[in-house]
C-alpha cells in the first residue's frame, strides 16, 4: 500500500513534464546536429509535426462550433451587446499598448544592426497578405474549401452568420444548437488527449529546431530574438499585471496561478486555437461567467494576438527596414499600430505569424524578401508570442467582467494551482 501511495504522489506535474521535454529536445537536437544523425533529425521532425498536426486536425470544426455556440450563448447574458463591444474595445487597447512596446524596443535596440545579413539573404514568401486579400478573403466562395484549406477567418465568418441566424430563429434552431454544443464538447475532450502529448511534442519541436538550425542561427538573430522575448515578457509580466491591478482591482499573482496552465501549453503548442479549450477553462476558473467566457475566449483565440500581431510585426518591420537600409518615419509607426489593431484577425490563431508580417510589410512598402530573413528563426519566436497571445485572451475577459461587475471575486481570490479539471489531472499549474 505504501508503494502505491508513493507512486501516486510522485506523479510528475505537467509543468515539469514540459521542462523535461524542453531539456531533452535541446539535448537530442544538439546530438543530432553534432553527430550528423539524419535519422534522429527525421524522427524529431516527425514527432513535432505529428503533435502540431493533431492540434490542427481539430482546428476547423473547433473554431466553427466554438464561435457558433459562443454567439448563441450571449442570449443567456444580460447586456450582451455591451459586453461584446467592451471586449472588442479592450482587445484594441491592449493591442495598442503591445505594439507601442514593440516599437520602442525596436527603436532602442536596432535589431537589424550588426547581424551580417544582407538583402540577398532574404527571399519572397510563397504567399503574402494584402488588405485586398484580407477584406475579400473573409467571405468564402463555398462552404467546403475553408475547412479543407483551413482558412480560419472564413470559418469564423460562416460560424458568426450561422450563430446570428440561430438567434433569429429562436426555438426552431434549438436542435441544431444542442447538437453543436455536443460536438464542441466532443472536440474539446479529444483536444485534452492531444494536450497530454505536449511534453512529447516539445521534444520533437525543440529538438528539430536545434538540429536543423543550430546555435549559430540563434546567435545571428540574437538581438532580434531577445527583443521579441523581452517585448512579450514586458506585456505578459508588466502590462497585464498593471491592468489587472488598476482596472480590475485584482491580484496579478492570482491571475498567474489560474492562467499558467494555458500560458505554458501555448508556449509549447504555438497554437492559440489548439489551446482554446484550456484557455476557456482557466478563464472560467478565475471567476468569469461561463456564458460570457464561452464567447470572449473563442473570439479572442481567433482575433486577439498581442504577441503575433502587435509586438512581433512592429519589431520585425524595424528589423527588415534596417537590413534593407530604409528609414521609417512617424507615419510608418502609426501604420504599424493601425495594422496591428485592425488586421490581427489575419493571424487566425494558428502557428506562425507570416500572414500578419507580410500584411505589415506590404502596408509600409517594405520588401517582401524580408520575410525570408525571419522564417528560419520563427519557431523559436512563436513560442513566446503565442504564450503572450493566450495570456491576453484571458486578461481581457477579466477586465471586462470586473468593470461590468460580473466577475466572481471569491473564485478569483481563491483560485489555486490545483488541476484545472478533475477529469484531466495531467494539466497542472506551474507552481504545483
Amino acid at each position: 500500500m505504501s508503494v502505491s501511495a508513493n507512486t501516486k504522489s510522485f506523479k510528475l506535474p505537467f509543468w515539469a513534464q514540459i521542462i523535461a521535454g524542453l531539456v531533452l529536445g535541446v539535448l537530442l537536437g544538439w546530438i543530432a546536429r553534432s553527430q550528423d544523425l539524419s535519422w534522429l533529425v527525421t524522427t524529431l521532425e516527425k514527432v513535432g509535426d505529428t503533435f502540431i498536426g493533431l492540434l490542427k486536425l481539430a482546428v476547423a470544426p473547433l473554431v466553427f462550433f466554438a464561435i457558433l455556440v459562443s454567439i448563441t450563448n450571449l442570449r443567456k447574458v444580460n447586456n450582451a451587446a455591451r459586453l461584446a463591444s467592451r471586449t472588442l474595445l479592450w482587445f484594441m487597447i491592449t493591442s495598442l499598448i503591445a505594439v507601442a512596446v514593440g516599437i520602442v524596443i525596436g527603436l532602442v535596440t536596432n535589431p537589424g544592426a550588426g547581424t551580417g545579413l544582407t538583402p540577398q539573404d532574404g527571399a519572397k514568401p510563397e504567399s503574402t497578405g494584402s488588405w485586398i486579400d484580407f477584406l475579400t478573403g473573409i467571405v468564402p466562395t463555398d462552404v467546403i474549401t475553408p475547412f479543407t484549406e483551413l482558412n480560419v477567418l472564413q470559418i469564423v465568418f460562416m460560424a458568426a452568420v450561422a450563430g446570428i441566424a440561430a438567434l433569429q430563429l429562436g426555438e426552431k434552431a434549438q436542435p441544431i444548437l444542442t447538437l453543436s454544443e455536443s460536438v464542441l464538447e466532443l472536440l474539446q475532450k479529444a483536444l485534452w488527449w492531444v494536450i497530454r502529448l505536449a511534453p512529447l511534442g516539445t521534444v520533437g519541436l525543440i529538438g528539430n529546431a536545434i538540429a536543423t538550425y543550430g546555435w549559430d542561427l540563434i546567435g545571428q538573430y540574437a538581438t532580434f530574438t531577445a527583443d521579441i522575448y523581452v517585448g512579450c515578457a514586458i506585456v505578459l509580466f508588466v502590462v497585464y499585471p498593471v491592468l489587472l491591478a488598476t482596472v480590475a482591482k485584482a491580484s496579478p499573482l492570482q491571475f498567474f496561478k489560474g492562467a499558467w496552465p494555458a500560458i505554458q501549453l501555448a508556449f509549447v503548442s504555438r497554437s492559440s486555437v489548439g489551446t482554446m479549450p484550456l484557455t476557456q477553462k482557466v478563464t472560467e476558473r478565475l471567476g468569469v461567467p461561463k456564458e460570457y467566457a464561452s464567447f470572449a475566449v473563442p473570439f479572442g483565440a481567433t482575433t486577439k494576438m498581442d504577441g503575433c500581431a502587435a509586438i512581433y510585426p512592429a519589431i520585425a518591420a524595424i528589423f527588415v527596414a534596417q537590413i534593407f537600409d530604409i528609414q521609417l518615419g512617424v507615419g510608418d509607426y502609426l501604420l504599424i499600430a493601425f495594422v496591428s489593431v485592425v488586421g490581427s484577425a489575419a493571424t487566425a490563431g494558428l502557428t506562425g505569424a507570416t500572414v500578419m508580417l507580410t500584411l505589415t510589410l506590404s502596408t509600409l512598402g517594405l520588401p517582401m524578401e524580408g520575410v525570408g530573413l525571419l522564417l528560419a528563426i520563427d519557431p523559436i519566436l512563436d513560442m513566446m508570442r503565442t504564450a503572450t497571445n493566450v495570456a491576453g485572451q484571458v486578461v481581457c475577459p477579466l477586465l471586462v467582467a470586473s468593470r461590468e461587475k460580473i466577475l466572481d471575486r471569491d473564485k478569483y481570490n481563491s483560485v489555486s494551482t490545483a488541476p484545472v479539471d478533475a477529469d484531466e489531472p495531467q494539466v497542472m499549474a506551474a507552481a504545483a
